[in-house]
């Protein structure tokens, strides 16, 4: 098996109605409409039963979790396939919040191993677009118990005691496991998370299904799952910079920079030991990999370079190309 096997990677948007979802996704992707209520794009996932399909190359039709198995450390790197084995440890998405989603909480690995048998989620925000007024909640805004958390949740006041944050493009937000949050109507974002679906909402504004069911809630295990701290900042703070790399969090499952440029920029990853992922926000660039791949990356699109193969080099098309930079480590 040689390296040149593997090539820079674009998969299959696995696209998630939803009941809160809406019309961006498909638009910002620049592929047709499928339905007006689109919440979700997997752009790359290894979730069980919903895992992403390799759309380019000879590889193409083949499952991230098929490459996993054929080239293990070829693709994500020696030190995340000894920690991580066959599952891909990263599931990336836009959302696209028209109406405001459910207060939620997610476990932490050891709660959702023993409940779920999964892993937990921790989870990091870049706001891609934000209407005017647009908000979150992150957190608390004043202490309180989980006995008190229960009684707002029956009298319908939860959101008295969230810390609401108003929201504008280019923000960002880490929200490790165990911080209750809601995102917002009117924002659109890229998110970055481990691999995991366990999610525990608290309520849900009293909403009905499509068959006029309440939603479900899962008041308990939240309670167990929340931090209850108060923290000074719940927003990142960084430093726009074109030309470089801008570290906007690092935490023990994902790195995750901003990158910028307007002319030529080469990249340097000998101290990474991990798959690369580009998100592009917005523009479009050519970009060389280290085994000569020559391609383009255009808003909207995210490409995973294996962990043999990563870029290079970039060169904007267009006066301006923003992109997220994600890797493990």
């Amino acid at each position: 098996m040689t390296t040149s096997t593997l090539y820079p990677l674009r998969f299959k948007p696995i696209l998630k109605p939803t009941i809160w979802g809406g019309n961006k996704i498909c638009a910002y992707k620049s592929m047709d409409a499928v339905d007006d209520a689109i919440g979700e794009s997997w752009e790359i996932s290894g979730v069980k039963n919903n895992v992403s399909v390799v759309n380019n190359g000879h590889l193409a039709g083949k499952t991230l979790n098929n490459l996993i198995e054929k080239y293990g450390e070829l693709l994500v790197g020696e030190s995340v396939y000894q920690r991580f084995g066959n599952e891909f440890p990263l599931l990336i998405k836009f959302i696209d919040a028209n109406d405001d989603l459910s207060i939620q909480v997610h476990p932490n690995d050891e709660m959702a191993r023993k409940k779920h048998q999964s892993n937990g989620k921790t989870e990091f925000w870049y706001i891609i677009d934000a209407d005017k007024d647009a908000s979150l909640y992150s957190g608390f805004s004043k202490k309180v118990t989980p006995e008190e958390l229960k009684e707002h949740i029956a009298n319908n006041t939860i959101c008295s005691v969230l810390n609401k944050e108003s929201v504008q493009k280019d923000d960002a937000y880490f929200l490790p496991a165990g911080r209750i949050h809601s995102i917002g109507s009117g924002l659109f974002l890229a998110e970055i998370q481990q691999t995991s679906d366990a999610t525990y909402r608290l309520w849900d504004y009293n909403r009905v299904d499509k068959n006029g069911n309440p939603r479900e809630l899962h008041v308990d295990l939240a309670l167990d799952a929340i931090d209850y701290k108060c923290y000074r900042q719940y927003k990142n703070n960084y430093k726009p910079c074109v030309g470089r790399p801008v570290k906007l969090q690092e935490c023990s499952y994902f790195t995750t920079n901003l990158v910028e440029a307007d002319t030529f920029i080469k990249f340097d990853y000998k101290r990474v030991d991990s798959f690369v992922i580009w998100i592009c926000l917005d523009g479009s660039a050519l970009f060389s990999s280290s085994k000569k791949h020559n391609q383009r990356i255009s808003k909207g699109e995210t490409i995973l370079f294996p962990a043999c193969n990563l870029p290079t080099a970039l060169i904007p098309e267009t006066e301006n190309i923003r992109l997220l930079e994600v890797y493990v480590g």
